[in-house]
C-alpha cells in the first residue's frame, strides 16, 4: 500500500535552540507554519498556499473551509509549502520559535493520527491532514483555556513538533494524568481528554497552580513540555522595568539610572 505522505529524511540540529534540518528529494514536499523557517538550499522553492495541499481533490470551497477552520485556532489562514524543484537532494530547516525540544514524529506509527496543543506544530511532510478539533466536552469549552481548541494532524508520514523547555513522554496503560492544561504538547487519538476543577475553592484560588487542570485518560502516548510559552512570557513581563518589575540580573548598580541616559 503506497503512503499519502511524501517520505522526508531529517536530522535535529542543537540541544536548546533546536531547529530541524528537513532533506527532499527530488519532487518533495514539506510543509510548515509561517515564519518557521531558517534557511534553505538554492533548489528550493517555497510558495503561501491555502490549505495544508492534502485533498486537491475537495476543490477551492473545500480547501477554503478548511483554511478557515485554521483561522479559528488563531492560525494563519495560509501555510509555506516547500518544494524541491532542483535535481539533487536539497535541504531546508525549521526552527522552534523559543527554547525547547523538536520532536519528530512518524504519524504512521502512532495510528495515523496526533493531536496536538495549537501551537506546537512545526512542519510536517506533504499529504498530511492538518485540521481543528474540538474537544466535544462543554466543561473543557467554557474552562480549558488554551486546551479548548486542539489540533489534529493525520497522514502516515513525518511530523516535526515543539515542545518548550523540556520535552516529557507519558505512556498511559488505563491510568490518569492531571497536568497544567499548558504543559500539555499532545497525545495519540486513544486518550481521552477533559478539563476539571484543581481540587477544592481555596486550592483553585491561592494554590498558584490555575483554576482547572486537564485530565487525561486511556491508552496510549502523552507528550508534555516544562516549559509553556505563557508560563515563560509572564516571568519576563512580570520583571520587565517598563511594567514594573525589578532590575533583577542586570548586575550594575546604575540599573534604571542608566536606563535614563541611554533612552530605554
Amino acid at each position: 500500500m503506497s503512503k499519502q505522505c511524501h517520505e522526508v529524511d531529517y536530522e535535529i540540529i542543537g540541544e536548546s535552540m533546536q531547529l530541524v534540518e528537513v532533506e527532499l528529494d527530488p519532487g518533495e514536499t514539506v510543509i510548515a507554519e509561517a515564519g518557521a523557517m531558517t534557511y534553505m538550499e538554492s533548489g528550493i522553492q517555497f510558495e503561501a498556499r491555502m490549505g495544508d495541499g492534502s485533498a486537491v481533490e475537495s476543490g477551492f470551497f473545500g480547501t477554503l473551509m478548511g483554511a478557515g477552520k485554521r483561522m479559528l485556532t488563531g492560525e494563519s489562514l495560509f501555510m509555506t509549502h516547500f518544494s524541491n524543484h532542483g535535481h539533487s537532494k536539497q535541504r531546508v530547516s525549521f526552527a522552534a520559535p523559543y527554547p525547547g525540544t523538536i520532536l519528530a514524529i512518524d504519524l504512521d506509527e502512532v495510528g495515523g493520527e496526533l493531536i496536538l496543543q495549537k501551537d506546537s506544530f512545526l512542519a510536517a511532510a506533504l499529504g498530511t491532514r492538518i485540521s481543528m478539533k474540538f474537544n466535544k466536552r462543554l466543561g473543557a469549552g467554557f474552562f480549558g483555556g488554551e486546551g479548548f481548541i486542539l489540533q489534529s494532524l493525520q497522514g502516515d508520514g513525518m511530523a516535526f513538533i515543539h515542545a518548550g523547555g523540556t520535552l516529557i513522554r507519558k505512556e498511559l496503560r488505563g491510568e490518569k494524568l492531571r497536568v497544567d492544561t499548558g504543559c500539555l504538547v499532545g497525545f495519540t487519538a486513544g486518550i481521552d481528554y477533559d478539563i476539571q476543577r484543581a481540587g477544592s475553592l481555596k486550592s483553585m484560588l491561592f494554590g498558584g497552580e490555575g483554576l482547572f487542570l486537564a485530565t487525561l485518560e486511556g491508552h496510549g502516548t502523552v507528550w508534555l513540555q516544562s516549559l509553556p510559552f505563557s508560563r515563560m512570557a509572564d516571568r519576563i513581563i512580570a520583571h520587565a522595568p517598563s511594567m514594573g518589575g525589578s532590575d533583577r540580573g542586570e548586575g550594575s548598580v546604575l540599573g534604571g539610572i542608566g536606563r535614563m541616559f541611554d533612552g530605554r
